[in-house]
């Protein structure tokens, strides 16, 4: 009678290792901390020049810009005036005293920037409407 021996198999561990999953998440989270404060800036406005330094400190989350062509946006997104002021009181709310920024382009007609200041400034909640400029010596 012959006697059979069971072969005893060492089951080896499966590793996962974690380095490369850690190095990709490193990664992206670098790629976004440079590309985020870049997407806060994709309309391009030339600001005029101006040596007043009012309001670094205060955050700056409510921002209408106005670019070259007299084109308004608001939260990155494209829009007439009447528009503008229907989402600002959306954004804004009539319990919070908010700063609503106007970044202007030097070549706008001042018409058009006071006539946004202006239908701005009668929401409900806003507090102060400020009118950026550039530090020529930053610039």
């Amino acid at each position: 009678m012959a006697r059979r021996y069971k072969r005893i198999r060492r089951l080896e561990k499966a590793e996962l290792t974690l380095t490369p999953m850690i190095d990709t998440a490193l990664t992206l989270i670098i790629i976004f901390m440079i590309t985020a404060p870049m997407m806060r800036n994709a309309i391009k406005v030339t600001l005029p020049d101006g040596s007043a330094k009012e309001a670094g400190d205060t955050k700056q989350e409510l921002v209408v810009y106005i670019n070259e062509k007299g084109e308004i946006f608001f939260n990155g997104k494209k829009m007439m005036l009447s528009r503008l002021i229907q989402e600002i009181k959306k954004v804004v709310g009539t319990n919070k005293e908010q700063t609503v920024f106007v970044r202007a382009d030097k070549v706008v007609e001042y018409g058009q920037v006071i006539n946004v200041v202006d239908q701005i400034k009668v929401v409900g909640g806003v507090d102060y409407v400020a009118l950026a400029t550039q530090n020529p010596a930053k610039a």
